[in-house]
């Protein structure tokens, strides 16, 4: 950090050297399960009864903290203003307040959402499938509404339709990356007369801006080239290259955009080269009255599990003990009759958020307050703690553990022959504190004495593991998809400080929020079926999931919802928050 800025930030009530993050610490679960249901469906949590909110033991202050005192289980750091170009960052906020600005973003994200790029799970590569051409008319949009980003930095495209954009620094320190993704999620034929208003209308209603892209991810993609187009306006020059990267299939597979883009990234700049990277995550969340940003620091890791069971055919006239669909049967009923144990690690980023949790929302029971407190140091209160939250609500045990749901199932093709070939398969999020390795040794285990009792082999993920006359079964990662848990980037002073404190300086000075305060905690990421991170983990130790909004700004209840609209007032949010976010990186003394 700049010496200009250190005098002034460090974590709230501190006067010396900022503390590093430690562990202390609950309606704990309706917090936890509001945070799921956030990030895997936005506002999914309206389905969630009412009275969960606002009625009952929960709906209290006693033992929360404010926002403004520091917590040494939950450090917080002051607001994060610029300081070299602080005259730079007031002047654009007059600018963002204007109405002619206003009325500009508001256009450029309807011109941006009326060309409709849809990216499908069975896309062929580029150059091979047109369905990827939309791609170049949303360019040639990108290009006309932003001229001078354009002229001034150097644009390369990856792959034909990935976009990098190179804003050259003036130092050799690490550049820095700003990520968001082009594509949506395709707009079934049938559901198009449900929409409110043509899901690729960009219509503004006066408060709304409409159509299927507005929140995921082309709002986050305008804002981020707004700020720099203000930027450049004003005739700002970076001292730290700023690369932004778009990718335009995160909503299917994300290899044919964010994998090469990664690819070019690292070829150019090395591994590790990065200070940072920022992509689209959670918004703001208002819970019980205390306002939350949860900035997603790792993700859960993915597997399906396949299990294929072969056995001899025949006539269903002379049937054997068990057909190949009645062995499986019994392999299904083994695997959901033996769920993976969850487990609230000290080191884990649960905890953290627990901690966090704990230490500030109001939400939080004053017993399970106290209890996560001793839980820091506490071997029997931590298991204690476990069980609790566990018992609250069964979804907890998304964040604290694997997770395993049977989803497809086949075999047989006609009533009177005997099935040869009978599968299912069974879709796995991995626990941080696990491996694809480690979940596969598991499901082996599991499954191994089965495949001895009813004499069938076992070919476990390429491993002959048991021999038999009357079949096989096999297990194996079914279409290649297996991911492991992502690196948990750091929460201690640096790029985590820098991002709180912009999180902080953006919201305490919205002329919008009245200067209202923010918690800024981290968070595990849980539902992700695919995100565009994956592929720069090679890139930067340091990975960020945030988008600078409420979620109230978004009207976007599932992916498959005709229901797809952006606040307009939450645009000039993010432009103010990525303003200053940007201003704040090039001034730290981050290497």
């Amino acid at each position: 950090m700049a010496p200009t800025q250190l005098d002034s930030y460090r974590l709230i009530g501190e006067t010396a050297t900022p503390r590093k993050h430690s562990h202390e610490s609950g309606c704990v679960s309706l917090v936890i399960i509001l945070l799921v249901l956030y990030k895997c469906y936005d506002s999914a949590f309206l389905h969630l009864p009412r009275s969960w909110l606002w009625a009952g033991p929960c709906n209290r202050l006693a033992g929360s903290l404010p926002p403004t005192v520091n917590s040494t289980t939950c450090p917080q750091w002051t607001a994060l203003h610029p300081a070299k170009n602080r005259r730079l960052s007031e002047d654009l906020d007059v600018v963002y307040n204007s109405e002619s600005f206003k009325q500009n973003a508001i256009q450029a994200l309807r011109d941006a959402v009326r060309v409709p790029t849809e990216s499908y799970d069975d896309n062929g590569p580029v150059g091979e499938d047109s369905r990827w051409d939309t791609f170049a008319e949303l360019h040639r949009v990108l290009e006309a509404l932003f001229p001078r980003v354009y002229e001034s930095l150097n644009v390369t495209k990856v792959n034909t339709y990935g976009l990098v954009f190179h804003w050259q620094g003036s130092t050799p320190a690490k550049p820095y990356i700003l990520a968001a993704h082009q594509d949506v999620v395709p707009v079934e034929g049938q559901t198009v007369e449900e929409w409110k208003h043509d899901p690729y209308s960009g219509y503004y209603d006066g408060t709304w801006i409409w159509g299927r892209g507005t929140c995921d991810d082309k709002g986050d993609l305008i804002q981020q080239l707004l700020a720099i187009d203000s930027l450049l306006k004003q005739g700002f020059s970076p001292a730290r290259t700023l690369i932004l990267s778009y990718g335009f299939d995160e909503e299917s597979k994300g290899i044919e955009g964010a994998g090469h883009l990664a690819r070019y990234l690292q070829e150019m700049y090395g591994r590790d080269s990065f200070a940072l990277l920022l992509d689209e995550g959670n918004p703001y969340t208002d819970m019980g009255g205390v306002v939350f940003a949860t900035p997603s620091i790792s993700e859960k890791g993915y597997l399906d599990v396949e299990i294929t069971l072969s056995t001899q055919g025949g006539h269903s006239s002379v049937p054997p003990p068990h057909t190949s669909i009645g062995l499986l049967s019994r392999f299904i009923a083994a695997v959901e009759d033996n769920p993976h144990q969850a487990s609230l690690s000290r080191t884990g980023t649960p905890f953290v958020t627990t901690q966090c949790l704990a230490a500030y929302s109001p939400l939080y029971p004053e017993d399970l307050r106290k209890l996560a407190r001793k839980a820091v140091a506490d071997d029997a209160a931590l298991k204690v703690l476990q069980e609790r939250l566990l018992a609250s609500d069964p979804s907890y045990k998304a964040l604290l553990g694997n997770t395993q749901a049977v989803d497809l199932i086949s075999g047989g093709v006609k009533v009177n022959a005997l099935p040869e070939r009978a599968s299912a398969v069974i879709n796995h999020r991995i626990a941080e504190h696990s491996s694809v390795g480690e979940l596969q040794q598991h499901v082996t285990d599991l499954l191994t004495p089965l495949a001895i009792k009813y004499d069938l082999a076992l070919v476990a993920f390429g491993t002959n593991v048991t021999c038999g006359g009357a079949g096989q079964v096999v297990l194996s990662d079914f279409l290649g998809t297996a991911l492991e848990p992502s690196p948990v980037t750091p929460t201690e002073y640096g790029p985590w400080s820098l991002l709180q404190g912009s999180i902080k300086a953006t919201f305490e000075s919205s002329p919008t929020r009245n200067g209202s305060e923010v918690v800024v905690i981290p968070y595990l990421s849980a539902g992700n079926t695919v995100s565009d991170t994956q592929f720069y983990w090679n890139l930067t130790k340091h990975i960020f999931r945030f988008t600078p909004s409420f979620d109230t700004d978004r009207y976007n209840e599932l992916h498959t919802s005709p229901k797809s609209a952006f606040r307009a007032d939450g645009l000039y949010e993010g432009v103010r928050f990525y303003t200053k976010f940007i201003l704040n990186v090039d001034e730290s003394d981050l290497p």
